[in-house]
């Protein structure tokens, strides 16, 4: 939620849950939205931030996570 609010939004449950573009919250387990590009790189941070892991970002091209919990990493150079 800090990162990008108009992207993430807490429910009545207490839990955050994506937002699509109309604004309606999607609650389904594995929701997926478009995410505008000047957005991205909050939904990002959102992602390496999430306490609980939760956060999956896909690129659309072809569907490898950028972000989360299955994103791969680099080594940072030595």
């Amino acid at each position: 939620m800090q990162y990008a609010r108009d992207v993430f939004e807490f429910d009545v449950d207490g839990l955050a849950y994506v937002k699509d573009g109309s604004g309606t919250l999607q609650t389904a387990p594995g929701a997926r939205v478009d995410v505008p590009a000047h957005l991205r790189l909050d939904v990002i941070d959102a992602a390496l931030e999430c306490p609980g892991n939760c956060i999956h970002v896909e690129r659309a091209a072809d569907g490898v996570e950028v972000a989360g919990p299955q994103a791969h990493t680099v080594p940072a150079a030595q």
